[in-house]
């Protein structure tokens, strides 16, 4: 493939390299997401991109994965709304998706009867906006209104122009199946980065642009305020605003009757927040009392009951209690001052907690053992918090070796049900339903299609040694030869994240399946260090200064890939996106010795720059400060700064959108323009939609997808 030559701007020398932080950067005019010169030199490396991977496998692999992504058979994921369950839809037909609603009758049927609530492309079309769906919320009727029979109508639906973040915020009648507009006193947030959530019928929370002064640093609302109908937005009460330097504040109330409550959220910055409990909102006699748990741990309420999820350990009532702990206490008592606590889940040397669970009367636990899925049920006392007894202990023995296990309420409120995804590498999803405590075997409602032929494939899960002989887990998915060693080296892509507490588990996909392991290629996933497969130490001994471990395992795995005979550095690409695309860029300038290709989606990679672009000041907590002293750290892990012309760098495939409004594509494009100014080896492509998941629609992940493993078949000896 021939190699493009770029200039910083027109008649303006070669960056001196590694570039200097300390004067002027020559491509920051890139930056300037939506203007003239940088959208032109955008369209210039897209047209460049297409003419260089496009061909036959292009076409053929686009085609794999728009099948995959429009199929009919995929499993229709609902939410219990009253007698219905809503669905969002997106296939060949609904471009933008619908969102739909069935019964529960119908839905076990194989063909559902569906009845359309909202078509976005309808929507898009008649206002010519290309909406993208972020979501909704449904009132829950008071009891009062239930036993009247009076249905569930009152929906706030989040819209997105594009794919960006910052999205609108409409009231939809469910019952007329339209929006209610602001003249008629319906709720409507326009376009910022916030949210409304319900307080009754008539009111709502809303946090969102105010005006001068109203965000964060970080670009999220610093006030939130109490809404009510009719009334102008710039008039709601206020209940509570952060300071200049806080990351976000919102607000929301719970509708469990009997238990009905108001909390404020104070975000410090990621990993840290205060939670108020408010009485007499928008009232003069308003009070906000802290929950006093520490600013690093999570805090939930259901009913009588709060659930302290620690990060860190916390000595209250003279007793210790260890980081990625889970703990509860009776609300009430609690916030009267008891520090009786009870431990439900403490981690052990390979256990985490992965997530919990409320249903009516139970508590779901669901736990990593080495990335293996666990569930535990636990039910409180029947006598309440009060009287002191001890919460039972069972299984729910779902799922199997090797796979992933989802738990979700059907209805928290009401119901003891839970729905269950079940998948793996290799094993498409199946969707089930089933009564926590009932002791009966789960209800499969729904099961995906496989859209691979995994004959001869296997998954093995392996352990890597990183540089300070921390044991770091790894999955390999291929033929049972390649996986071996014994029939290799195979084209191989490992895939990395390693930040803010994130597991990376295993899942099917079609798209890989097709596109990857039924050409014969090897799929390798690194669960290291800084995200959260074993809980908040394994994320905080990659933070900050320790940052370089998260790259270190990756290494390792790399290494182990090629020391078991899977792949070699010549076939072994990586693909890392968002702060796996800063693993990318790492891979790409500190270890380019290791592979032989690097794909890096949606990438932080100036470290200088990254705190003052969108949203990037609420990641300090991750990275650290560069304008203070950190940046003796930070510049360690700055691929913009890391670079070296004078180096051979693996082929390296950039991806962006200009709708991200989370990562700024000045990113990807400044490091492109660098490495493409001294020569290297440099495709790059920005989608002009689909905000930081990189695509809008379907046609768009298609077109994305087959970027990708193109770009990978080609770079790593495939024989495309």
């Amino acid at each position: 493939m021939s190699v493009d030559q770029t200039q910083s701007t027109p008649g303006t020398a070669l960056p001196p390299t590694p570039l200097d932080p300390t004067v002027a950067d020559p491509f920051a005019w890139l930056e300037d997401v939506e203007g003239d010169d940088a959208l032109g030199w955008v369209r210039e490396r897209n047209a460049h991109s297409a003419r260089a991977l496009g061909g036959d496998a292009f076409a053929t692999t686009e085609r794999a994965v728009r099948e995959v992504l429009d199929s009919d058979d995929k499993i229709p994921h609902v939410s219990k709304v009253g007698d219905h369950y809503y669905n969002f839809w997106q296939d060949a037909r609904h471009r933008r998706g619908v969102w739909r609603r069935t019964t529960l009758d119908s839905y076990r049927t194989d063909d559902p009867e569906w009845e359309t609530v909202l078509d976005l492309d309808a929507l898009a079309e008649a206002e010519g906006e290309s909406w993208v769906w972020h979501g909704a919320s449904v009132l829950r009727p008071t009891p009062e209104q239930l036993a009247a029979g009076e249905p569930r109508r009152h929906a706030l639906v989040d819209l997105s122009p594009g794919g960006s973040d910052a999205d609108v915020t409409r009231e939809f009648d469910l019952v007329e199946k339209r929006f209610v507009p602001a003249a008629e006193g319906g709720f409507v947030r326009e376009q910022a980065k916030g949210s409304l959530s319900w307080v009754d019928a008539d009111t709502v929370y809303v946090a969102t642009d105010f005006g001068p002064g109203t965000m964060t640093p970080s670009g999220y609302p610093r006030q939130v305020r109490l809404w009510r109908r009719g009334t102008p937005p710039a008039e709601a009460t206020l209940v509570y605003e952060g300071t200049e330097q806080d990351m976000a504040v919102s607000a929301s109330r719970s509708h469990t009757p009997g238990f009905e409550r108001d909390l404020v959220r104070r975000a410090l910055r990621f990993y840290a927040d205060e939670t108020y409990l408010a009485t007499g909102v928008g009232t003069p006699d308003q009070t906000l009392t802290k929950i006093d748990v520490p600013d690093s741990a999570n805090v939930g309420l259901h009913r009588e009951w709060m659930l302290v999820r620690l990060r860190d350990d916390w000595t209250v009532g003279g007793t210790t209690y260890r980081a990625g702990s889970l703990l509860a206490a009776g609300f009430d008592a609690f916030m009267a001052g008891s520090r009786d606590l009870t431990v439900l889940f403490e981690p052990t040397a390979t256990t985490s907690l992965a997530g919990v669970t409320w249903t009516r009367h139970h508590l779901v636990l669901n736990v990593l053992d080495d990335v293996k899925n666990l569930l535990h049920v636990l039910t409180p006392p029947a006598e309440g918090p009060a009287a002191g007894g001890t919460w039972a202990r069972g299984d729910l023995p779902l799922g199997g070796e090797l796979l992933t296990v989802g738990v979700g309420a059907v209805d928290v409120v009401d119901s003891d049900d839970v729905w269950v995804v079940t998948t793996g590498y290799l094993t498409p999803s199946t969707l089930s339903r089933t009564t926590v405590g009932s002791g009966q075997a789960p209800e499969v409602l729904k099961a995906a299609p496989s859209y691979f032929d995994a004959t001869g494939l296997e998954v093995a899960q392996r352990f890597a040694t990183s540089d300070d002989g921390t044991r770091v887990p790894y999955f390999v998915v291929g033929r049972t030869g390649l996986v071996s060693g014994a029939d290799g080296p195979a084209p191989t892509l490992l895939w990395g994240y390693g930040g803010f507490e994130h597991a990376i588990l295993p899942g099917y996909s079609g798209t890989i399946g097709r596109a990857w392991l039924e050409r014969g290629g090897v799929y390798a996933v690194a669960n290291i260090r800084g995200g959260g497969e074993y809980g908040p130490a394994w994320h905080q001994a990659a933070l900050t200064a320790h940052r370089h471990r998260a790259y270190e395992d990756f290494a390792a795995v790399a290494r182990d890939l090629v020391a078991t005979g899977v792949t070699t550095p010549q076939r072994l690409g990586m693909e890392g996106r968002s702060n796996g695309g800063l693993l990318a860029g790492n891979m790409l300038t500190r270890y380019p010795e290791l592979f032989g290709a690097v794909i890096v989606g949606v990438p932080l990679l100036d470290m200088k720059r990254y705190s003052h672009l969108l949203a990037g000041a609420s990641w300090m907590a991750e990275y650290g400060d560069p304008d203070t002293d950190d940046w003796e750290f930070i510049r360690g892990f700055s691929p913009y700064h890391l670079f070296d012309a004078a180096r051979d760098y693996p082929p390296v495939l950039f991806t962006t959108s200009t709708k991200d409004d989370r990562v700024h594509p000045g990113h990807a494009r400044k490091m492109a323009a660098l490495m493409l100014a001294a020569g290297k080896d440099v495709t790059y492509y920005e989608n002009i939609e689909g905000g930081h998941g990189g695509a809008a629609d379907n046609a768009q992940a298609a077109y994305m997808a087959a970027t990708h493993w193109t770009f990978l078949w080609q770079r790593l000896g495939g024989d495309a």
